[in-house]
């Protein structure tokens, strides 16, 4: 049998995912902006208000549920941010992390088991240089080398746990978020701003979740709806969601395929990568003569196993080509970004870095 048949159950007959597991895969798609969002997601997978609260207020006590809040594009908002990948003597390695988390801007940093052994993501604002923010990075952390990996083209966006432990290591589904929904030229207003630093916060396990933000912004609900449906069809607001702890969640492994896809396939290969569910984030991005590989897939995985055999999935059945498989051997950080810190302003301002002129922006 086969890595692209295998199924967690190895083909034994999967019992109905319960109600609890159904809400907890639904609140990781979109929650709706009404009044009372819980009493309608809990309609849907048959259980109470009360029930679907417990229930949520009780993963988010253990520890799974990180957070419950909007994730907005950062392009879309203008902010320019980039995948880094470094090489650190393995001596110097957690101290020049430590220095790289330090940043505001940079929301995920990992070791890997690669001769480029720390990965990040960095975003900064319209006005500020990302190039230099990364240079900086590279001569206070010790790095020997240190390449940006932007997103050259983004096919899928979409962090989606099976809770059930149901789903074929190689089911499909159509990608929710890709680079179409994307506007780089979208003009971001003072309103959508306040809404960026409500939104972001983590929102309340409670029968009324967005009344805290209403009153902030000096909006009913219905108007709040309204303006995330405008950002949502200009880009800016992909969905408010819940996001797990995914070594929490019982899905302690993560696998980064990375691909030699030719670059006249690239764009063919990579739609079909992004249709596999197990893949969370599907990108094109640029090479160098020490890194050959245009596609980076993300998958997690219960194990080891798993996550290698969802990667053997996708070589098997759509990529054909040479591939390598990263995976985190530390987490350093891992946080949701939050737009408009002042902590980034003042990180900025101490190391002196000048932010870029209007004409430049």
């Amino acid at each position: 049998m086969t890595a692209t048949n295998l199924t967690p159950a190895q083909g034994a007959q999967p019992a109905a995912p319960s109600a609890r597991d159904l809400l907890l895969n639904r609140i990781q798609k979109d929650i709706p902006i009404v009044q009372r969002p819980y009493a309608v997601l809990a309609q849907e997978v048959g259980l109470s208000e009360a029930e679907a609260l417990g229930i949520l207020r009780e993963v988010k006590a253990e520890g799974v549920l990180r957070q419950v809040s909007a994730i907005f594009d950062t392009r879309t908002l203008g902010y320019q941010s980039s995948l880094v990948a470094a090489v650190h003597d393995a001596e110097q390695l957690d101290a020049g992390a430590e220095i790289v988390s330090q940043h505001p801007g940079v929301s995920h940093n990992y070791r890997r088991n690669h001769d480029f052994n720390l990965w990040y993501t960095i975003a900064v604002p319209p006005e500020s240089d990302l190039e230099a923010h990364v240079q900086r990075l590279h001569e206070l952390s010790g790095a020997k080398l240190t390449r940006l990996m932007p997103t050259l083209h983004l096919y899928k966006i979409g962090v989606e746990f099976d809770m059930t432990g149901k789903e074929a290591w190689n089911a499909k589904s159509r990608p929710q978020y890709t680079s179409a929904q994307r506007n780089i030229g979208y003009a971001v207003t003072d309103t959508d701003r306040r809404f960026v630093v409500e939104f972001q916060k983590d929102l309340p396990i409670t029968e009324e979740p967005y009344a805290a933000a209403c009153a902030a912004l000096g909006m009913s609900i219905d108007e709040v709806a309204a303006h995330a449906e405008k950002m949502k069809a200009a880009g800016a607001l992909r969905r408010v969601s819940a996001v797990f702890k995914h070594q929490s969640a019982g899905f302690t492994f993560n696998a980064m395929g990375v691909w030699a896809v030719p670059q006249e396939q690239v764009a063919e290969i990579g739609q079909k990568m992004a249709e596999f569910k197990a893949v969370s984030h599907c990108y094109l991005r640029p090479t160098y003569p020490e890194w050959p590989y245009t596609i980076f897939t993300m998958v997690h995985g219960r194990s080891k196993e798993e996550a290698f055999g969802k990667i053997k999935a996708i070589n098997e059945e759509v990529a054909p080509f040479e591939y390598d498989i990263l995976y985190s051997t530390k987490e350093y950080k891992k946080v949701r970004l939050e737009f408009y810190k002042p902590e980034f302003y003042e990180w900025e301002q101490a190391q002196q870095l000048t932010p870029r002129t209007a004409a430049q922006v």
